[in-house]
């Protein structure tokens, strides 16, 4: 049965309690969705694998993502959702290699919403009318955001055989429509 994002945020509260952390997998999950659209896949599954993708991380950040697999399978997770999960840290803390459309969206998504809410943070608007040109100007600030990996972005983008300003604007789109939820409406909202 696949994941839903009910049953998703239902397992991530077991873990995961700190807004921050609840706030990037809500923009994770927001990103996956419109990353699904994109390629014609399940719209709430692929939010819903977003959303649970930093489930031990709160917990464990210095063993991210091994205390993962077995504890997700135990709730009944998909093994394929649980392999998409732990291909997100590939390089990092895994060796689990993003080879579908949503591993390889995940792997990118990951860190791209970590620039993308900084830049919409510094906007009156916040992320309402962040568009692609000032986007990619941060972006290209090796400074702005600088905890964020853009040679990781650039890689999975590689690896979906898109641009950079193709994948953050699809994810900006399937962040905008949550931009109250996500704190990101700005503050002359």
């Amino acid at each position: 049965m696949a994941l839903t994002l009910e049953r998703a945020k239902e397992i991530n509260s077991t873990m995961v309690t700190e807004d921050h952390l609840i706030i990037h997998s809500l923009n994770v999950c927001y990103a996956m969705g419109a990353m699904a659209r994109h390629f014609g896949a399940d719209e709430e599954h692929w939010m819903a694998v977003g959303y649970l993708h930093d489930y031990d991380y709160e917990k464990f950040p210095d063993e991210h993502l091994q205390h993962t697999e077995k504890e997700l399978l135990a709730e009944g997770v998909d093994p394929e959702d649980v392999r998409a999960i732990l291909s997100h840290g590939w390089g990092i803390c895994t060796d689990v290699e993003p080879l579908t459309d949503m591993e390889k969206s995940l792997f990118t998504v990951d860190e791209l919403t970590g620039i993308i809410q900084a830049a919409a943070r510094m906007r009156p608007n916040g992320i309402t009318d962040l568009n692609t040109k000032s986007f990619m100007k941060k972006f290209k600030d090796k400074k702005f955001a600088a905890k964020c990996d853009r040679e990781l972005i650039k890689k999975g983008c590689e690896l979906l055989g898109m641009e950079v300003r193709d994948v953050a604007e699809i994810c900006i789109d399937g962040m905008r429509p949550h931009a109250e939820e996500i704190g990101l409406q700005g503050t002359e909202n």
